[in-house]
């Protein structure tokens, strides 16, 4: 398996164009440049549709990405809003006879309820 080789648009160009040109076929042509035939066939798609603006590669960096950024530190308003939905949300359980004990895979839902009063 080889390492996939990420072409610029130009780049992209030049390989379709030298296609369209010649009597090559689809396969041919991945082979040459040592791609995917199905890559090969979208890139000459998108050429077809939207030309050398269809070529161009939407991975990598997106602009407003969070990533690196770190967690983003909460205002006391903030934190004393988030501890009063979780009391809320405890209350709500208690009022219909359950609560939570533990947490991720050990979380346990017990009835507060007994029997004999159901």
């Amino acid at each position: 398996m080889r390492k996939n080789i990420m072409r610029t648009a130009k780049e992209k160009e030049e390989i379709v164009k030298e296609y369209l040109e010649g009597g090559i076929s689809t396969r041919a042509i991945a082979e040459k440049y040592e791609t995917n035939q199905k890559v090969f066939n979208t890139w000459l798609k998108n050429y077809r549709e939207y030309g050398i603006e269809g070529l161009i590669s939407k991975t990598g960096k997106k602009k407003g990405g969070t990533k690196g950024q770190g967690k983003k530190t909460k205002t006391e308003l903030e934190k004393l809003k988030y501890d009063l939905l979780k009391k809320e949300i405890e209350v709500a359980r208690l009022k219909k006879g359950y609560m939570v004990k533990g947490v991720g895979a050990q979380k346990e839902y017990v009835t507060t309820f007994d029997e004999n009063t159901k």
